[in-house]
């Protein structure tokens, strides 16, 4: 696994390098600026993994994701932030952006988020999307809310599995996380709450 980190602050983008020290991966880069970031792509190939700091030189707010994943050829790419709100957060999932890392994050939990990201799954930390959330759609990820709706569609597993490309074990997985976030006792009550609650 090949990740692309990209912070202009020299502590920060060491410490997450080291941090990045896991046994499947194979090489870190690190960069200062976004045309540095986007240079390394195109020069040596795409990235497994592209994590972009919201604040350096050269990303005008989310212009460079956009940018980024152009370069790393739609790749996953997310955002580090130390100071970003939740809005900018969602902002940047909504603009494609693979997660939302802050700088806060363990090493434990920003290795486990890197190998989540690069497999191609979306990742935001709970406890920071529901610091200024209402509990809603704050507390689902978006895979979890995709499951969700399969659940209201009154599909399987399996059938849900298919639908979304995973394994049925894995939508298992999510539909046992959600309903302990949602409270709820099991599917049919899942989806009584996601109606209730606008979420599907």
């Amino acid at each position: 696994m090949r990740i692309l980190v990209a912070d202009d602050h020299d502590l920060v983008r060491e410490t997450i390098a080291a941090f990045l020290d896991g046994s499947d991966i194979d090489e870190v880069q690190t960069v200062a600026t976004l045309d540095e970031a986007v240079a390394a792509a195109q020069s040596s190939g795409t990235f497994d993994l592209v994590l972009l700091d919201y604040n350096m030189p050269g990303m005008n707010g989310l212009e460079g994701l956009g940018r980024m994943k152009e370069a790393n050829e739609g790749r996953p790419v997310a955002i580090l932030s130390g100071s970003a709100s939740r809005d900018v957060a969602d902002a940047a999932l909504k603009s494609g952006a693979q997660g939302f890392i802050p700088k806060t994050l363990s090493a434990r939990s920003l290795l486990t988020a890197a190998r989540f990201m690069a497999a191609g799954e979306i990742y935001a930390p709970i406890d920071f999307m529901q610091a200024s959330g209402d509990g809603g759609t704050a507390s689902l990820t978006r895979r979890e809310l995709e499951v969700l709706r399969g659940i209201c569609e009154g599909k399987s597993n399996k059938e849900i599995a298919r639908d979304l490309q995973l394994q049925e074990v894995t939508v298992k997985l999510h539909v046992k996380t959600l309903s302990r976030k949602l409270e709820a006792r099991n599917r049919t009550h899942a989806a009584m709450i996601a109606r209730d609650r606008g979420l599907a």
